[in-house]
């Protein structure tokens, strides 16, 4: 274990080293001037090795953290490093350039879309260092974070959402172990935050860790080999050693939901005024054609281009069907409904009106059948009697007797089918329009009490 890191303080020695070289090439006042404007500093730094965390090869290093969570995130960690413990109880504001000559976490953001550090005027970092070693490191940053969403209920939505701090692949959980500073009220400002569309119900911080999975394999140097020799490997294929480490992870954890009072007056209100209007042609006698097919037609329209516009400002969603979706869908039966409403309407008062205009010629049709008739069964009488002397012996015919049984059939079929169609005939045709005057508006609350009972409580 000793041999181990002694080829680990002489690999980071000779990295350093070069990084002494490449740090000889800084502004002049950035290397000597910064630390000679702060007394002590320079002494404080004297073989400081910025590429090893605080008690290498000892006990793991403790870093606590808090945030403010506001338009941009303040990150504050702060770490003791026996290194840095000077005289006396004051504490030091260092320049923040002088972080390129410190230890600090390579903390990231997880899930992270795009992240950066704000550097007007200059880079917005802090360095404070305290007597007792401690170190407190801030830094302003804006990220985009991904927050997987369920939009079933959209615009009726709640929200999950994380962010979370992890230590990079540089140290595990036997390193470095982040904490919390304060728990819950380690972070401020989210009681305070006004988002557009969102209102924060609750929030709490929590600490997790989660396994990662690195290879490496041997590293030359010229003197012996460092290797990833540590009793969590494994041995892979081809000579590759697997390190499997655990991190440590805070979690912030939010729950956000949508004020729906903007979508009600977009999008809700408009729809549900739009049936209200399909219904005002019920009002309207059949014989207008033009005013309630302008109604209908209008209304149709207007709901569809509703539907579209709403479409254009949801977000892209193709795998689940939304709560105002489902509105539209409804409103947009309805107002359909309505215009086909008339439609029927319309047909059964033709229908009347051409039943009515066939009227005097049925009954003169009527006489003529029935005159017919009686000179048939006259007819059939007189074949009748002349019927015992032409049968003889088994050379009787009966295909005549068959043909008039088919011909009954049929009579009774077409009297079957008549009456269905005369008990689905409307035979008054102003009752749809009275009837509609009340089922509409019946149907269309029901349907709207179920819809925000199901969509507010469940």
């Amino acid at each position: 274990m000793r041999q181990s890191l002694h080829l680990a303080w002489l690999c980071l020695s000779l990295l350093a080293g070069r990084m002494r070289v490449q740090g000889s090439r800084l502004p002049r006042e950035v290397s000597r001037s910064d630390k000679l404007s702060l007394p002590g500093f320079e002494n404080l730094t004297v073989g400081y090795n910025k590429f090893l965390r605080p008690n290498f090869g000892g006990e793991k290093s403790a870093v606590l953290t808090d945030l403010d969570y506001t338009a941009t995130i303040y990150l504050r960690q702060r770490w003791t490093d026996q290194r840095l413990v000077f005289e006396g109880n004051k504490s030091v504001t260092l320049d923040a350039r002088l972080v390129e000559f410190l230890w600090v976490p390579d903390t990231y953001i997880v899930e992270s879309k795009k992240s950066f550090l704000h550097e007007v005027t200059v880079g917005n970092r802090l360095i404070r260092l305290f007597s007792n070693g401690t170190v407190l490191y801030a830094l302003r940053i804006t990220t985009t974070v991904a927050c997987n969403m369920d939009l079933s209920k959209y615009p009726m939505d709640t929200q999950t959402c994380q962010l979370q701090l992890e230590e990079s692949w540089g140290y595990d959980g036997s390193d470095v172990e982040f904490s919390w500073l304060r728990g819950n009220d380690s972070v401020r400002g989210l009681e305070n935050l006004r988002l557009a569309q969102y209102t924060i119900q609750r929030y709490f911080t929590l600490v997790t860790r989660s396994q990662q999975e690195t290879v490496c394999g041997a590293l030359g140097l010229g003197i012996g080999t460092f290797t990833c020799a540590t009793p969590r490997t494994e041995t892979a294929p081809k000579g590759l050693t697997v390190w499997r480490g655990n991190y440590t992870r805070l979690v912030l954890q939010f729950e956000l939901r949508r004020n729906v009072l903007y979508f009600i007056l977009e999008t809700y209100v408009p729809s549900t005024f739009l049936v209200v209007l399909s219904w005002v042609s019920f009002w309207i006698s059949l014989d207008s054609v033009p005013a309630r097919t302008c109604i209908g037609v209008t209304t149709v329209l207007s709901m569809t281009t509703l539907m579209i516009g709403s479409r254009t400002s949801l977000p892209n969603t193709n795998c689940f069907i939304k709560a105002i979706d489902v509105y539209l869908g409804i409103c947009f039966s309805f107002v359909f409904g309505a215009l086909l409403e008339y439609a029927v309407a319309h047909y059964s008062s033709l229908q009347q009106m051409a039943a009515k205009d066939r009227g005097m010629p049925k009954e003169v049709e009527e006489v003529n059948i029935t005159n017919i008739i009686n000179s048939s069964i006259s007819s059939f009488k007189r074949k009748i009697s002349f019927a015992t002397i032409e049968i003889s012996g088994d050379n009787v015919d009966y295909s005549n007797l068959t043909m008039k049984t088919s011909d009954k059939f049929k009579f009774v079929f077409r009297d079957k089918m008549g009456r269905i169609v005369d008990y689905f005939t409307i035979q008054n045709p102003s009752n749809v329009d009275r009837y509609s005057k009340l089922l509409f508006p019946l149907i269309f609350m029901l349907a709207n009490v179920f819809y925000w009972a199901y969509y507010m409580y469940f």
